[in-house]
């Protein structure tokens, strides 16, 4: 959760390492993912620090872009339930429900995490998880750190131990390779 300016570019700076960016500010014709995720945190910032009503007006941007970006890409994401280094690898479907995810998470397209039959819980993801595209992670479950989850796996039990890959109907472990080949070397590992 962003409690201070300085917080919120400590977050900044992660996600755009996480992204591969090597340029310090997205480009005024595409980098739409970059984009949303500084409005993602720019929202964060502004909903938990900027009181008074003399905010009200850049709160009010803020949030407006926030939606509009998130309809245009087809995202549905928590406000501060998501950790430093966030990385959406691709447009399309992505719908995070009340989880929380660790710092340097990647996300590929096509993801659901949520909750289910009536249970508000959703899943607690570790620090350092990769998950594949159109992977489902359904209900309370906690994902350690380090977890690799493969393409079209269905998450539905915990998994507790890290360093590990999982994919299947339900996931279950396939290997003991971590999620560290497809995160960047840079960030606070």
């Amino acid at each position: 959760m962003i409690r201070s300016k300085k917080e919120l570019k400590y977050y900044l700076e992660q996600d755009r390492l996480a992204l591969h960016y090597n340029k310090k500010k997205p480009k005024l014709l595409g980098d739409e993912i970059w984009k949303f995720e500084i409005l993602l945190r720019k929202n964060e910032y502004c909903t938990n620090c900027l009181k008074g009503i003399w905010y009200l007006p850049y709160k009010c941007i803020i949030k407006y872009r926030f939606h509009k970006l998130s309809v245009k890409l087809g995202y549905t994401l928590p406000l501060n339930r998501i950790g430093p280094g966030l990385s959406i690898a691709h447009y399309g479907l992505l719908t995070i429900g009340n989880a929380e995810i660790g710092k340097n998470c990647r996300i590929q397209e096509g993801v659901n995490i949520g909750a289910t039959g009536g249970n508000s819980q959703a899943a607690k993801i570790g620090d350092n998880v990769f998950i594949g595209t159109g992977a489902k992670i359904i209900g309370d479950v906690k994902i350690a750190n380090n977890v690799c989850i493969g393409a079209g796996s269905v998450v539905v039990k915990d998994i507790i131990e890290s360093n590990v890959t999982v994919a299947g109907v339900p996931a279950k472990i396939i290997s003991n390779h971590d999620s560290s080949k497809f995160l960047d070397k840079r960030l606070n590992l």
